[in-house]
């Protein structure tokens, strides 16, 4: 059977199903029209955005379809998405911060489980037809119907636990008996999402087929002539309660190794909901509820990753300027950040042609990329792809054709000043010219251009493949469009821009540098490196300051630290001389294998068992870095709190539960905040004195979410 375009769809939309007898324009989000062989077709369509998300206002339409077709039941409905985007990208968040108590919560969720189990109990056969992202709430709709048939590209998954939530419409029931329910709580504790061909393997979906074939496929199924999906008997086994038991044992173990319960309780809560409810799908169902509504109101985890989502959204939003796209970058440095820049850039879809003086780096710079193709699991057809776009260049050449012309060489004034001297004159009128300096002032390396304007920083952080966040470094002679159009460049390579004004170290390195530094001179009065670093880690840091710092590299640590204190007149210690002399004989850290710590097979080795922190380390290591980033809001470095506590959480990984560091100073109040400066100044010296920023309103305030957002 052929399909046939729906009048509901855009022209741009492929076939969505067969001709239709009659359209209802009734509803704003779904459009309902009855097809061949009494199928009925029922497409989402959220009016006004550009992707599908599930609301009250989408829920309670739905449950008025549902009511009409029972009062004349088809023999099948399917449910598919006009958007390009895909099915339907999860639950509207924006409402999540409407609701005021956990009550109000239980009960709002309640109602909209009373319409997912409706269309899950339709006396009728119902399909999902997917496309694209199937993600949180809208992958719970999917699993209420009876079947799920996936077209190539799509990809399903539940990511509420990266929000400090788990499923709350029905999902941790339906997929636990669905499939494997090991697979299953796996996918709901990692947040991962999974590619149409292992959703079918693991039988999230029934059915993957071509565009071309849905029509077929849907009459198929509601004809009952293609089996569901379901785990079988090893399922059932490992529902009962006894294994239930024993598996969650191993869960509890390898959650807590990345989210110690203690900050992250939501995959606990979802692992005492399995081990409790498994196999019961009414009452799990029920303590859903209760445990979502429990996470979403009264934990603090939950509300600071929602709005983490909020600030990753609101920078986004940044690199959408309007701006002419770059199609071709020129890196003059294929030194470790060069050649990674460069790397990310060609993996992006951009071309890019690399110079350095020593071919060995362009070879190695290569062989990086390819490298990356394997850790992201490209096809040998997409890595070759990949690999075509980036070209070494050993004559410079490509500076006369390039977009972007990004300087990644040492950190010295005069090589930089050196290769913008050969490399202006050569460029394109339009051509952006920018630096990757950390920590340079831009005032500083523009002294020798005829032409300051197309000069603008893009400050990347390494490793370029991990950490999404970009400085973007304007100054007073910058063009205006320069500066869009650098921020539309972070977007073209999946990258999240922090506008920042040129300062010595900019925002994260002026603020991440007093810490690194305070951790040092704790280390020097004799507190061991994996006692500092383990009170930091409890507070909630990836890595703890001194494993930090070997990550960076001492070199670096130990540059930025002299300039910060040098150019800002800081009362900020001097590094102890230990490091000058561990720079001076090249144990740099991870890099060298040796440094702060020994390094083996690229883990930093730590005893065991240390002493205990004195009572005032985490306001030790913690404070100067708030009070750093107080002064950059006060000297408008940076021009909102949302705006710092974005850079810092993307770009120095700062403990996401928190919110950032303003939001957690805001937790503590001010007054706290200043006081536990003034003790520590009294105690320790004058770097600990508080910013004037402390006694004055802030510079920015939490950004209310108001546009309707989604889970995945």
């Amino acid at each position: 059977m052929t399909g046939h375009i729906l009048q509901a769809l855009s022209a741009r939309e492929m076939e969505r199903g067969p001709s239709q007898q009659t359209e209802s324009n009734e509803w704003k989000h779904w459009k309902l029209a009855q097809g061949e062989q009494g199928i009925a077709w029922l497409t989402f369509d959220k009016q006004d955005t550009s992707a599908n998300v599930v609301s009250t206002e989408v829920l309670k339409e739905l449950e008025a379809i549902l009511q009409k077709l029972d009062q004349q039941p088809p023999k099948g409905l399917v449910i598919r998405s006009t958007k390009a985007s895909g099915f339907c990208l999860g639950a509207d968040i924006g409402e999540f911060s409407k609701l005021e108590s956990r009550d109000e919560a239980a009960t709002k969720l309640g109602r909209a489980h009373e319409v997912v189990n409706r269309l899950e109990k339709a006396p009728y056969t119902t399909v999902a037809v997917i496309h694209g992202a199937c993600l949180g709430g809208g992958f719970e709709l999917a699993l209420a119907c009876n079947y799920r048939i996936a077209i190539p590209g799509a990809k399903l998954g539940f990511p509420e636990v990266k929000l400090g939530l788990h499923p709350g419409l029905g999902g941790t029931a339906r997929l636990t008996r669905l499939i494997d329910p090991l697979e299953a709580m796996t996918l709901m504790l990692t947040g991962k999402t999974v590619p149409h061909h292992k959703a079918l393997k693991l039988g999230m979906v029934d059915q993957v087929v071509e565009e071309r074939h849905v029509a077929a496929a849907v009459a198929a199924a509601v004809a009952g002539d293609i089996d569901p999906a379901g785990h079988g008997l090893r399922g059932k086994v490992l529902s009962t309660r006894p294994a239930r038991q024993l598996e969650t044992r191993q869960m509890r173990s390898k959650s807590a190794e990345k989210a110690p319960p203690e900050h992250y309780p939501a995959p606990e809560a979802l692992i005492r909901l399995w081990e409790k409810h498994g196999g019961d799908d009414e009452a799990m169902l029920r303590a859903e509820v209760d445990s979502f509504a429990e996470l979403l109101m009264t934990d603090t985890t939950s509300r600071n990753l929602v709005r983490v989502f909020f600030l990753q959204e609101q920078m986004k939003g940044l690199t959408r300027t309007g701006a002419e796209p770059v199609h071709h970058v020129h890196i003059v440095g294929a030194g470790e950040m060069g050649a990674d820049i460069a790397g990310w850039c060609a993996y992006n879809g951009l071309w890019v042609t690399l110079f350095d003086m020593e071919p060995e780096k362009v070879a190695t710079a290569v062989g990086k990329l390819a490298d990356l193709c394997d850790r992201k699991h490209r096809t040998s057809a997409q890595r070759r792809e990949i690999l075509d776009r980036l070209t070494p260049d050993f004559g410079n050449n490509g500076v006369e054709h390039a977009d972007l012309v990004l300087e990644a060489v040492p950190e010295k004034v005069e090589i930089k000043q050196k290769v913008y001297e050969e490399a202006e004159p050569r460029m394109k009128d339009s051509a952006i010219l920018a630096t990757n300096t950390s920590s340079i002032p831009l005032e500083t390396l523009r002294d020798k251009l005829k032409d300051p304007s197309r000069l603008v920083g893009l400050h990347f952080f390494n490793p370029v493949a991990m950490m999404p966040l970009v400085e973007v470094v304007s100054h007073d002679k910058v063009s205006d469009d320069i500066v869009k159009r650098a921020r539309a460049f972070t977007g073209q390579i999946d990258r999240l821009p922090a506008p920042v004004t040129t300062a010595p170290g900019f925002l994260v390195n002026r603020v991440l540098t007093p810490y690194l530094v305070e951790a040092m001179v704790m280390l020097d009065e004799g507190i061991a490196a994996e006692t500092i670093d383990r009170e930091a880690e409890k507070f909630g840091m990836p890595v703890g300051p001194l494993e930090l710092a070997d990550q960076v590299g001492l070199d670096i640590c130990l540059s930025v630290a002299k300039m910060l204190r040098e150019r800002l007149e800081s009362p900020m210690p001097p590094p102890p001389a230990w490091l000058e002399e561990l720079v001076e004989n090249g144990d740099l850290g991870k890099k060298t294998g040796k440094g702060l710590y020994h390094w083996k097979k690229g883990e930093a080795d730590k005893k065991d068992k240390v002493p205990d922190a004195p009572h005032d380390t985490i306001d030790r290591l913690l404070l100067p870095m708030l009070n750093a980033c107080r002064a950059c809001l006060r000297e408008q470095v940076i021009e909102t709190e949302d705006l710092a506590d974005g850079a810092m959480i993307f770009g120095a990984g700062f403990a996401p539960f928190r919110g950032g560091p303003m939001a957690y100073a805001r937790t503590r109040g001010a007054s706290d905040i200043r006081q536990s400066l003034e003790t520590l100044a009294s105690r320790y010296g004058d770097r600990f004195a508080p910013d004037p920023g402390w006694a004055e309103d802030g510079n920015g305030r939490s950004s209310e979410p108001t546009s309707q957002q989604a889970t995945g």
